[in-house]
């Protein structure tokens, strides 16, 4: 049985008005309980915040939407909706690969559509092996999301049940990389079934298998993009948990939390002092312990995921080979994870992932202008550069980030930047992340599920985690339900899927909408 606060829970304060903590909010108020959700920007989005520079409207987190139930999910804890409040758009493609050889792959998540993109790409028999693939994806995230995914762990020993068999026997313990290459001989191919490890912060060589779930969100269940920005979705959940009574303080720091014996009695911001029953912490794990006073004991130091480099740059033109989502592969593959995680060097053969979410809602830009936001995965703070040399790096990688992306047919790509701005792990580490990333620690086998650390922490009864850092792990999607474990550990609800959802097809009847709408736009 999962662990549950002792005591009232009458009044709980969420610390951050991130996605997570917003998930936590809106399902801590379907349950009746009373939230106050303390913030320290001035607007709600945590890593999926908002820029305004010149016009131009960055998302300045996550750039891909994937299972946009299970924020709906939380929108429906208060009787609310994801669908009536964000005007959703299902991207056709939803990547496009390029690749060294001069290749390109239009990354489809219908399966008759994929299937002929990859014969054309690479033959019949790939396609074949495709839809084998696919349907490996399928089983594996089913048998994943209810057992290892969506819920809460104690101890270990929570793993010890049907599914973990289940699991092995799809060879989910194998090697990320061994296992598509059972369905997959192209090596191009493989790249885009597996790039997604990188998230997880482990080479697709020594991933397990069963990280190829992320896969499946990205090139099956779907990608999707809000109207407006990805800011669109923390502005909307912050909407619908005030509309439900939540009291929402934005601009206030927390400073410190007051304690009596194992219960934390209240929250100590740069103005007030404000009680509560329990406390939901959502910042970045070195934060969240400072203000707990303790940090939990491990055998080993965590490892984190390598860190980005990201170029926002408004252009008064654009290039029409970039989808809404491109990925540009480099030709060399596992010396460049190499780098990345053990070395620390900057990639010296980059892969790239470029986002025109322009093409998409050219409202996020002045007319006639575009938007580009540029992805150079790199070492984190601890392997890495420190983040105090990046003064003097990071203008010489933005010059070589652009040069190769000039190289790679964006030609002219300097002279056409109106607005940018450039973000490293200095970047990363000023706001409080662990060795300068944003994505957390790494999802190595003993930093996930009960081995990640906790939701819960030792000594403090009524204190409760969400985000990155804790389970389920990394990405929109775990980060969502991450909020609602930490709200079922509050309210004593078991977490469980909500089968209220909108349509794939409307979804897909309000792309082409927007796809029509796009193509008559002028260029």
């Amino acid at each position: 049985m999962t662990a549950v606060v002792p005591g009232r829970t009458d009044h709980v304060v969420v610390v951050g008005a991130g996605l997570a903590g917003l998930s936590a909010t809106l399902h801590l108020l379907g349950a009746g309980r009373r939230v106050t959700v303390v913030e320290r920007d001035m607007r709600p989005g945590g890593r999926a915040g908002r820029l305004d520079l010149g016009g131009y409207r960055i998302d300045t987190g996550p750039t891909v939407l994937t299972m946009p139930e299970l924020a709906d999910e939380a929108f429906a804890a208060v009787g609310d909706s994801l669908y009536e409040r964000v005007e959703l758009i299902a991207l056709h493609p939803a990547y496009r690969a390029c690749f060294a050889d001069g290749s390109t792959l239009d990354v489809h998540t219908d399966a008759e559509a994929m299937a002929a993109e990859v014969e054309r790409f690479a033959g019949a028999d790939e396609a074949a092996g495709y839809l084998r693939l696919r349907r490996w994806l399928r089983d594996l995230y089913r048998v994943q999301m209810r057992s290892f995914i969506d819920v809460d762990f104690d101890s270990p020993l929570s793993l010890l049940h049907a599914d973990l068999a289940r699991l092995a026997a799809l060879g989910g313990f194998g090697r990320l990389d061994a296992r598509i290459g059972r369905f997959l001989r192209d090596e191009r191919l493989r790249r885009v079934f597996s790039f997604q490890a990188l998230y997880a912060g482990v080479p697709p060589a020594r991933a397990l298998a069963a990280y190829a779930v992320i896969a499946y969100m990205d090139t099956v269940a779907g990608v999707y993009f809000p109207k407006g920005g990805m800011h669109a979705l923390p502005r909307a959940m912050a909407d619908a948990a005030g509309d439900a009574g939540a009291e929402l303080r934005f601009a206030e720091r927390v400073t410190s939390l007051e304690r009596s014996g194992q219960r934390i009695t209240a929250v100590i911001t740069e103005r007030d002092r404000i009680p509560c029953d329990a406390v939901v912490l959502t910042p970045d794990l070195p934060v969240t312990y400072r203000l707990l006073g303790r940090r939990p004991r491990r055998p080993v130091r965590l490892r984190h995921s390598p860190s980005a480099v990201v170029l926002h740059a408004g252009t008064d033109r654009t290039w029409p080979h970039l989808a809404h989502h491109t990925l540009s592969f480099g030709a060399a593959w596992r010396g460049t994870f190499d780098e990345l995680t053990r070395t620390g060097r900057l990639m010296s053969d980059p892969s790239l992932l470029i986002t025109r979410p322009t093409a998409t809602d050219p409202g996020l830009a002045p007319p006639g202008r575009h938007l580009h936001y540029v992805l150079a995965p790199c070492p984190n703070t601890d392997i890495g550069p420190a983040a105090a040399s990046w003064g003097e790096l990071g203008p010489r990688y933005r010059a070589s980030l652009l040069a190769e992306l000039e190289r790679r047919g964006l030609d002219g790509i300097e002279a056409a930047i109106e607005e940018e701005s450039l973000v490293t792990p200095a970047s990363w580490h000023a706001d409080g992340h662990a060795a300068g990333t944003p994505f957390s620690a790494a999802h190595t086998l003993f930093q996930t599920g009960p081995f990640r650390p906790r939701n819960v922490v030792r000594g403090t009864e009524n204190a409760l985690l969400a985000g990155c850092g804790t389970t389920p792990g990394v990405g929109v999607p775990t980060v969502l339900l991450s909020g609602k474990l930490a709200a079922s550990r509050i309210t004593g609800r078991p977490p469980r899927r909500a089968v209220r959802t909108r349509s794939a097809e409307a979804i897909r009847a309000t792309a082409s909408m927007s796809e029509i709408a796009t193509k008559e736009a002028p260029a």
